[in-house]
């Protein structure tokens, strides 16, 4: 049997269910075609996620989606932002050694 995936915005919809609509996590899962054990879980990250606390799971909300993408771009930024510093220092490392260089009449 494969693992099935399932996108974040099911997996909050399914946790919302639970968390804000007042459903059962046996009958949110039956009703949805999941597991309990898989509603339980989604349930339990939500009402982390809502409450600030460490998730190591892929998010479920799209907020924090959003924030995980805009993180992985930061770091992207910065990585190449220090590759540019150093090209620019090398650069210029460079025309200073061949001015210096060239004689002059």
């Amino acid at each position: 049997m494969t693992k099935r995936h399932f996108k974040p915005e099911y997996r909050q919809e399914v946790a919302e269910l639970v968390l804000d609509k007042g459903y059962a996590v046996k009958d949110a899962a039956d009703a949805m075609g999941v597991g309990k054990s898989t509603v339980d879980k989604w349930a339990r990250q939500l009402k982390k996620e809502r409450t600030g606390g460490e998730i190591k799971a892929a998010p479920i909300s799209a907020e924090l989606c959003r924030i995980k993408e805009l993180e992985r771009e930061i770091q992207r930024l910065k990585l190449e932002k220090e590759i540019l510093k150093k090209a620019t220092v090398i650069s210029r490392g460079q025309r200073n050694t061949t001015a210096n260089n060239i004689t002059r009449c």
